[in-house]
């Protein structure tokens, strides 16, 4: 009986242990340093929706609507929900779904449709010099290289971000925690104190 008692204790460690290994949800990367597409993220939090936004107001809309769900892998949301800003390794995915309006019995406002993009917000400080790195995963789930530091969604995100070059505004249940926190940018309190004035 001990050594059956034994052996289950034996194994119930290993499949613990296996299965928090598995839990792990941080950036994984092939030899040639293309990140590799992370295969599991609707398993990870949901933290928000848009629907047909632009960060211009110049912009077009096309002819087209689109949602974008954004979600975080879970350490990095459990860390946020304690500190108020993102650790190393945080990953922070944007799928972009087109929009439908006809189908089945709605016969008012969109549902989402088929994935038509996917965008990564990775922060990785050994290896991004600004330690934040995008990644567009445009073809397929193939790994994907990272965006040049040179693209107009660095400065952006730099200039507009409301917490650790991240758009914490928009996700609606934890802009009060960085609030509370005090992690707000000055950057984002400063456009944020102008909008209110106006």
């Amino acid at each position: 009986m001990m050594r059956i008692t034994r052996a289950f204790l034996l194994l119930s460690t290993a499949l613990f242990t296996l299965s928090g290994s598995d839990l792990s949800s941080g950036p994984e990367y092939t030899n040639d340093g293309q990140m590799k597409f992370p295969e599991h993220y609707r398993e990870w939090v949901y933290l928000t929706s848009g629907f047909d936004m632009s960060y211009s107001a110049a912009s077009q809309m096309s002819d087209h609507h689109m949602f974008d769900n954004v979600f975080a892998n879970p350490e990095a949301y459990q860390s946020f929900l304690k500190t108020g800003t993102w650790p190393d390794k945080t990953v922070l995915v944007l799928e972009l779904r087109g929009a439908k309006g006809k189908g089945s019995i709605n016969q008012k406002g969109n549902f989402q449709d088929a994935v038509m993009e996917v965008e990564v917000h990775v922060k990785d400080e050994a290896r991004f010099p600004g330690k934040w790195g995008f990644f567009g995963f445009d073809d397929g789930n193939k790994p994907a290289k990272m965006t040049p530091a040179t693209a107009s969604c660095y400065s952006c995100h730099t200039d507009h971000a409301a917490v650790d070059t991240t758009f914490v505004q928009f996700y609606p249940t934890l802009l009060p925690i960085a609030a509370s926190k005090g992690t707000l940018s000055a950057a984002y309190k400063k456009e944020t104190d102008i909008a209110v004035a106006k």
